[in-house]
């Protein structure tokens, strides 16, 4: 070794310089918990949320009722017989052997039960040109989807028959077959791209095949590991597939970004003219460092995700705190022991026309260099414009709307389904989604009971809460009955929210409500949307606070500044509030959505913002912890602050902008999605990451710390009692003047 055998302190360096002595150990260690997470979770099988586990109030109370009577809700399907034009009405004979032959195809099929004609059930519309054929689907509703097939054929073939009609299925089965046959491999490719799109930015940044290839295998092989974590887990709390999803992202985000951090510095090391192992060891005590001041950082913005009380939200928040943890360690374990055994192979299979891009160690970025020069000269100047512009792009979030989208807004007039689903809630409004009571009695036939569910359909209608028909469905074994009413309002859920205001607070205690030991929570598509946002809403204020409060423990005490904690949630907040402002701006307002080739869906999907605050919180510490300890170790190096400043900004500006890029472009894949919700959690995602490296880190941060200079530093003589984690490594010194850790110190042996 050309400096010398060292042994380092701090979990970070120790770690890394356990595994460049260990190389085969510290890799075979990883496999092995890659392979035996992967094979547990896969022997354990993964539960998921229960519909019953999903929300509080009066939705979790309808879904557990129904769970205890055991009773397995079927898929239904409605078909929507309608005239062409104002010439034909439902009681003419050509319109009756229409639904007499809907009615006797879907029956051939073996596939349905409980087939209603409209006839019956005095579905038909007030114009008379609209009717409604409605069955169940035979079989579990969740994998209802994969047996419509036949049924829609059935009622296609009796279409062709009748031209002057429109004959239509739609319902949970139909709506699921089509999204999967639509959207279903598409967001699997979009899932599955984001591998070699991250490995070709990475090329490009590195210029050579195997120093590219290091940081896929981490975050892919983190990935694995957590996803066999999640089987195990799932077991105490249920997973999902929409965790899984976010996992990916997260996952593919930050354990490509954390090994970029830390095989840039140990390239740069090298460059500086190190010997492969002095640099890894320098690596590992000031990126590492950084990786793990970073990672906690992460976790615990993850964490917050656990305080909201919904299902969902816990599971994404779990799922995504293991695996940011997961390829934290894994980037301070294993990626030093993999640097060392390739030492200068690291280089290997270099891209031709790439090999001009390699810079040496003195060589800074020229742009950001430019752009600080200008900063710096004039830092007042630039934190009012850039500050004064994200405010600006952040106003219209001042006006935001979420909702549940209903399925016009998530999916525009790109399916033929929705047309259907447009037509039919024209005809019948709310028919398409009604609001379900679940009625719950000692016995449900009962003279008090009966008479008091008959109550509750003449009073949902006189009330002016629905235009029926309300339909009432008995289980006399479980003593539980449905009642299907639909919502005045239909697809406009503010509108249909009024509505089932009325039936929870005037039609229901008026009549069920008046029978002792009687049960009748409402559920239903409006319902779930409305208690979800009242559940979200209780939620918001404590999972804030809890992010806050911690993230800026954690600066405060990796940095050991008042003013860096501070600086960092101000910044951070700017950032998120930049982030909703464009996605009201686009989403809501559909101010230049086409360029996202997005429509302005007038609302904000509910569950958006706060996952938006949580994950953008989390991902934007790892910038800025890594610029700012860059910042720190210049100026603790002996730099005037403004010198640490720019040498800070400009030696971290290639790292940041790959990674950057990286993100960026994950998260652009999944808003090019035809789904709304997706291609609103991708645009906003991106944009935030985007605003975060560039005008936050780039103009914003320097521009602050500028004019605050040694002030930077500040930390009370009450905080001094804190414990210290900017270092601990032995006292003795490593040879050579660049050998320093992220706090400017020498990196200790």
């Amino acid at each position: 070794m050309g400096n010398g055998e060292t042994r380092v302190r701090g979990f970070a360096a120790r770690a890394g310089g356990w595994s460049a002595r260990h190389r085969w150990a510290a890799v075979g260690i990883w496999v092995l918990f890659v392979v035996l997470a992967t094979g547990l979770g896969s022997a354990a099988g993964r539960v998921d949320v229960k519909d019953s586990d999903q929300l509080k109030g009066e939705t979790h109370t309808a879904a557990r009722i129904i769970e205890d009577a055991g009773i397995d809700e079927p898929a239904g399907e409605t078909v929507l017989i309608q005239a062409k034009d104002d010439g034909l009405k439902a009681t003419d004979p050509e319109f009756r052997d229409a639904v007499t032959a809907v009615v006797r195809a879907v029956g051939k099929t073996g596939r349905v039960t409980d087939v209603t004609s409209p006839y019956e059930t005095k579905t038909i519309s007030k114009d008379g040109r609209s009717a409604l054929v409605q069955f169940d689907m035979r079989g579990e509703a969740d994998t209802a989807g994969e047996r419509v097939e036949p049924v829609l054929e059935a009622v296609a073939g009796v279409q062709r028959e009748h031209e002057a009609l429109r004959i239509e299925e739609i319902g949970g089965a139909s709506m699921m077959k089509t999204f999967d046959d639509a959207f279903g491999k598409d967001f699997k490719r979009a899932e599955y791209s984001a591998v070699p799109v991250a490995f070709g930015i990475l090329l490009i940044a590195f210029g050579a095949l195997v120093a590219a290839l290091l940081p896929v295998a981490l975050a892919v092989t983190a990935i694995m590991a957590t996803m066999g974590l999640m089987g195990v887990v799932s077991h105490v709390m249920p997973m999902s597939d929409t965790a899984n999803s976010v996992m990916l992202l997260v996952g593919m985000a930050v354990g490509v970004d954390y090994c970029l951090f830390y095989l840039r510095r140990e390239r740069e090391e090298r460059e500086a003219g190190r010997d492969a192992q002095t640099a890894l060891r320098i690596a590992a005590a000031t990126s590492g460092r950084a990786i793990v001041v970073s990672g906690v950082t992460v976790c615990v913005a993850m964490a917050g995700m656990l305080f909201t009380g919904l299902a969902e939200f816990e599971a994404m928040g779990l799922a995504s705190l293991i695996v940011v943890a997961v390829a934290m360690v894994g980037s301070v374990t294993v990626l030093p022991a993999l640097l060392s055994l390739l030492g200068e192979r690291v280089e290997k299979g270099r891209i031709p026309f790439l090999r001009r891009r390699k810079r040496g160690a003195g060589q800074d970025s020229k742009f950001w260099t430019a752009v600080l020069r200008r900063v710096l000269a004039r830092p007042v100047l630039s934190v009012v414009v850039a500050a004064g512009a994200l405010l600006a792009v952040a106003a219209p979030a001042l006006g935001m709307k979420t909702q549940q989208l209903t399925l016009d807004q998530e999916f525009g007039d790109s399916l033929p389904i929705v047309q259907t689903y447009n037509r039919l809630n024209e005809a019948f409004p709310g028919g398409s989604e009604p609001a379900e009571v679940v009625v719950k009695a000692d016995d449900i036939n009962a003279p008090e009971v009966q008479a008091a569910l008959a109550g509750f359909r003449d009073r949902a209608i006189s009330s002016g809460a629905s235009r029926g028909p309300v339909e009432i469905k008995l289980h006399d074994a479980q003593n539980v009955a449905f009642v299907y009413v639909p919502l005045v309002g239909g697809s406009d859920l503010d509108r249909a929210g009024e509505s089932l205001d009325k039936l929870r607070d005037e039609v229901r205690p008026a009549t069920l409500g008046r029978v002792d030991g009687v049960e009748a929570p409402i559920t239903g598509q409006v319902a779930g949307s409305k208690d979800f946002n009242d559940q979200l809403a209780g939620a918001v204020v404590p999972v804030f606070a809890f992010v806050v409060v911690f993230a800026f423990a954690l600066m405060l005490l990796s940095f050991r500044s008042l003013t860096i904690a501070v600086t960092s949630i101000v910044l951070n907040l700017l950032s998120v509030g930049a982030a909703y402002g464009i996605l009201v701006a686009v989403f809501q307002h559909g101010w230049g959505a086409s360029l996202v080739g997005a429509e302005g869906v007038g609302a904000i999907i509910t569950w958006l913002p706060l996952f938006l605050f949580v994950i953008l919180f989390g991902l934007s510490m790892d910038y800025h912890v890594f610029v700012v300890s860059r910042i720190r170790e210049a100026r603790l190096r002996g730099l005037e602050t403004r010198d640490a400043i720019r040498h800070g900004v400009v030696t971290t500006a290639g790292v940041v902008t790959s990674a950057a890029v990286i993100m960026v472009a994950v998260f652009a894949i999944f808003g090019t999605l035809s789904m709304q919700s997706m291609k609103q959690m991708g645009v906003g995602l991106a944009a935030a990451v985007l605003i975060d490296a560039t005008i936050i880190r780039g103009v914003l941060l320097p521009a602050v710390m500028a004019l605050l200079g040694e002030r930077n530093w500040y930390l009370p003589k009450w905080l001094h009692r804190l414990p210290d984690l900017t270092h601990d490594e032995t006292p003795q010194a490593i040879a050579g003047p660049a050998a320093r850790d992220d706090e400017g110190e020498p990196v200790r042996v």
